[in-house]
């Protein structure tokens, strides 16, 4: 946005000194010299003073607003498609405002918009548009506005205050105070007559849009580095946003939404929020909410924050997403921690709106190739030569094929539950990593906990049945196909895994989901996760060679009768506190383990079967582990066969359920010293 002015015309700034007072409706200034004056200034390409008759700027004209410019009540500005008006950089001496009962007419086209902009478009440079209107406010009638004190509010929900159409408006949000500042567009008490479509706000130092009640309703909107909130509300405002990118590359940034006061339940349609920098999308604060149809937020660490404890139920998803509690507790009194009030939403990464759908806009954002997140929905090919950063969620989504060549580093920002590589059902994943040049995937730290992890999503068969809803990102899995193929996943290292989702979830390492026996799965290190380093849910996948080390909690984990085998796996645990090298759940689908060597430095447990759960092992080295078998709910020895025969086990002196395995348990270690793939980093 650098020198914006400068590409799009030449323009000779003329000041003129006028001192003005504060105004509004109620106060206007009497026709006159005044009046003369501001029409001579705005024949001469300036703006400033208040406007008290109609008036139509001339798009060849190069327009300079050069301090308060305001339409009074019973005028009307037009400005024609193609005019450009040059802001000073004057900080909150320099705006336009429209009073109630004045009109403004902003007739840009797509070939030729409106824009406003103070010459290098950076943030603060100055006020920005601000409309008052006669629709209905929480405020009150007759309200004062804390930009510009202006009055605004009565009676009139269908009050019309002219049109914005295909406005491009850049380097607003002046600070007015330390509470204070301008927006890049303020809507107060503007009614449903009001007709904006195609409004760019770009670069503003506070808030791109703000709605202070009223009913005015927005379509096409498109929002780039506004510093506070992208779109935000208050005062009861009923109306509605649809279609809207929203887009934040510079750290520091607020909301994507930030609703506030009384719950005028305003609706959002086809929103679409991509951040490279991190933050929170959605905030409500008091009881304030809305209703949200197609909604895609990507990059962000909080999905959704009920900063003041207000109900969840408050906020409406058409689609169907469900708030999963980011805390230990979804508690919501007024008195809680603020952080045991962030929420995160199984919301798509495919987006209804795009940057594509704003060709008219005028603007430098250009995310860079080796960024990762979204969707994908054809195919895409890494390039092993780039180094790439997972920013957010990176979902493959049905019909789509991720290709990830041997030698790809991917660094995963350390943004928790908000960063992970997902394949829905239908879609593809090919890693195709070699023992020489295997694929990384892992945060700068490789610290527990840094990011998600993995997560394939299949249709093979799984107890949860058809169409079952996953515990990570509100996925769907499972099916009749025993046999279906999501792809291949060789040679590949995973560190700093199993960001915690709540009390009861986190991400695993890698997460299959009804994942069918078609799927190749193959020399898999998971290294530091925070929770399992794999885990099975349902499905018949086999997995050969994997290397498992200080995962947190299972090492092996699966449920659902997942039926599957792993062969040849290394297990070591060197961090005290994980859980187990096996944990089993639920019924037994009987899964096959071959080559199976786990070693702790640190006491634990090895095996753990809960409720009937069971499998076959042979080929079992165990040392270290204080309690070998574990059949947590009782259940049946004969459940875990080991080298051929009932696990041969003695309970241990004052335990219920745990065991010293008698023999099965010291077959030779797996030589892993051909195994260099494993050590692979960053």
């Amino acid at each position: 946005m650098k020198n914006l002015f400068v590409k799009l015309f030449s323009i000779t700034a003329v000041f003129v000194a006028i001192t003005l007072t504060s105004c509004s409706s109620d106060d206007p200034a009497p026709i006159g010299k005044e009046s003369t004056e501001v029409i001579t200034n705005l024949e001469a390409g300036i703006l400033k003073g208040t406007l008290k008759e109609d008036y139509t700027l001339t798009a060849s004209t190069s327009y300079n607003l050069t301090g308060q410019f305001i339409i009074d009540d019973g005028a009307t500005l037009n400005i024609p498609a193609g005019t450009k008006i040059l802001a000073d950089n004057g900080g909150t001496d320099v705006y336009i405002a429209t009073l109630i009962g004045g009109t403004i007419n902003i007739n840009g086209s797509e070939g030729n918009p409106v824009i406003m902009s103070s010459a290098d478009g950076n943030p603060g440079d100055w006020g920005g548009l601000t409309l008052c209107g006669d629709a209905s406010t929480s405020a009150g009638v007759g309200a004062t506005a804390e930009v510009g004190g202006f009055i605004y509010g009565g009676t009139d929900d269908s009050d019309s205050s002219g049109i914005i159409r295909y406005l491009q408006i850049s380097g607003t949000g002046a600070q007015i105070n330390s509470e204070s500042q301008y927006n890049g567009v303020s809507f107060y008490a503007v009614g449903s007559g009001t007709l904006v479509d195609n409004l760019a706000v770009i670069n503003g130092d506070d808030d791109g849009v703000e709605f202070f009640g009223g009913t005015v309703e927005v379509s096409n909107l498109y929002l780039e580095n506004n510093s506070d909130d992208a779109i935000d509300w208050t005062e009861g405002w009923s109306g509605s946003v649809t279609n809207a990118y929203i887009s934040n590359t510079v750290a520091g940034f607020s909301t994507v939404f930030e609703g506030d006061k009384d719950n005028g339940n305003p609706e959002f349609n086809n929103i679409t929020a991509v951040s490279t920098v991190g933050g929170t999308a959605l905030q409500f604060k008091k009881t304030s909410g809305g209703t949200i149809d197609g909604l895609s937020i990507v990059g962000y660490d909080v999905d959704l924050d009920m900063k003041d404890a207000g109900d969840v139920a408050n906020v409406t998803f058409v689609d169907g997403y469900t708030p999963v509690a980011m805390n230990e507790d979804d508690e919501t009194t007024t008195d809680v921690d603020e952080s045991k009030l962030k929420y995160s939403l199984n919301t798509t990464a495919v987006a209804n709106t795009t940057a594509e759908d704003f060709p008219w806009v005028s603007s430098d954002i250009s995310f860079e190739s080796s960024l990762l997140q979204g969707a994908v929905t054809g195919d895409v090919t890494l390039d092993a030569s780039v180094a790439y950063t997972l920013n957010s969620s990176y979902i493959v989504q049905d019909g789509g094929k991720l290709t990830i060549p041997a030698g790809t580093k991917i660094t995963a920002r350390d943004g928790g539950t908000g960063v992970y590589i997902a394949i829905l059902q239908g879609g593809e994943i090919d890693i195709q990593g070699t023992e020489a040049n295997p694929v990384v995937i892992a945060s700068a730290a490789g610290e527990p906990g840094d990011w998600g992890g993995l997560t394939i999503c299949g249709n093979a068969i799984t107890s949860a049945g058809v169409d079952a809803t996953a515990e990570i990102g509100g996925f769907i899995y499972g099916g009749t196909d025993a046999t279906d193929n999501s792809g291949s996943v060789k040679n590949l290292v995973l560190k700093g895994t199993g960001a915690q989702i709540n009390s009861e979830s986190q991400y695993n390492g890698v997460s299959l989901y009804a994942v069918g026996s078609g799927t190749t799965l193959e020399n898999i290190a998971v290294i530091n996760g925070d929770d399992d380093g794999i885990e099975f849910f349902g499905g018949s996948v086999s997995v050969t060679n994997i290397y498992l080390e200080n995962n947190s909690d299972d090492a092996v984990d699966w449920t659902e009768e997942w039926n599957g085998s792993v062969t040849n796996a290394y297990i070591s645990h060197t961090v005290a506190g994980f859980s187990t090298v096996f944990e089993g759940d639920k019924n037994n689908g009987n899964p096959t383990f071959t080559n199976i060597t786990a070693i702790s430095s640190v006491d634990g447990t090895a095996l753990q079967f809960k409720k009937t759960s069971g499998g076959t092992i042979t080929g079992l080295h165990l040392s270290g582990y204080a309690v070998d078998l574990d059949m947590k709910d009782a259940g049946a020895l004969a459940n875990v066969q080991i080298e051929g025969a009932d696990a041969d086990a003695t309970l241990i002196t004052g335990e219920t359920s745990k065991y010293t395995l008698n023999s099965g348990k010291d077959a030779a270690a797996l030589d892993i010293s051909t195994w260099t793939w494993k050590d692979a980093g960053l």
